[in-house]
């Protein structure tokens, strides 16, 4: 019967220690990795198990603490008000430099891991949708599945409120999966639809995919929550992970 193994590595970043939470299948060959960006709480009672989840599909699945310049490492920000406000404070603080030196430091991780075969992924939701997929840049990851990024149509991620994640898209050379909710107030029509056109004058090849679901409706907790969404979301995510990294 298969396990799973639950660890942390802390790794050094020129702006701090960053805690990384793994999950990886218990005695299995070397398997690919997928780095997983959470939403602005960082690793939540919802993240881990989604992470978990995927682990046992078979990968080894790494959660960085995306705010670790600026709380204790292993914070978890509240799902209320006040961890909503700081989550969202952080977001805007954070430089876009010290995301992308962050990218690096965990390719170089994983790559160097004994239990990875050097395939790489990065997957997210939220702020963590957009962080994945500003991680695809990167030559070390193959595969971007990005889930209702946040702040990719306004270009406003990161200090100073401009980034330029859309702007250089032609660049990507990962393979690409978003999903997003047609509900969200985060990602409007108009924001969706910029992105995809976007998308599609750019070349680039991939996959879209829109429910009638709220935002962050993959969580566990709270109202939005679609179970039967999130079992659908699932099957793509793993079908795509594995096009991607098992080929």
């Amino acid at each position: 019967m298969a396990t799973l193994t639950e660890s942390f590595a802390d790794l050094e970043t020129t702006r701090g220690t960053m805690r990384v939470h793994t999950f990886s299948p218990t005695g299995e060959a070397k398997v690919p990795a997928v780095i997983f960006y959470s939403e602005i709480f960082q690793v939540t009672g919802p993240i881990r198990r989604m992470a978990a989840a995927l682990a046992g599909e078979g990968y080894l699945v790494a959660v960085p603490e995306v705010y670790h310049e600026f709380e204790p490492l292993g914070t978890v920000l509240a799902y209320d008000q006040a961890g909503s406000d700081r989550g969202n404070e952080l977001k805007y603080t954070k430089e876009l430099a010290s995301y992308d030196e962050d990218v690096d430091v965990l390719v170089k991780w994983l790559s160097a891991h004994p239990d990875c075969t050097g395939k790489i992924a990065s997957y997210g939701v939220c702020l963590g949708g957009h962080l994945a997929l500003r991680a695809g840049y990167h030559a070390g990851i193959s595969a971007v599945a990005a889930f209702y990024p946040t702040d990719v149509h306004s270009a406003t991620l990161g200090a100073g409120k401009s980034d330029d994640t859309l702007k250089r898209i032609a660049e990507m050379d990962a393979s690409l999966l978003f999903v997003w909710g047609r509900l969200d107030p985060h990602i409007p029509k108009d924001g969706r639809e910029l992105i995809h056109r976007t998308l599609e004058e750019s070349g680039l090849s991939f996959e879209w995919h829109e429910f009638n679901a709220a935002h962050a409706f993959l969580r566990d907790e709270g109202p939005r929550y679609n179970p039967a969404l999130a079992r659908v979301c699932m099957a793509i995510l793993t079908r795509f992970l594995g096009e991607s990294l098992r080929a």
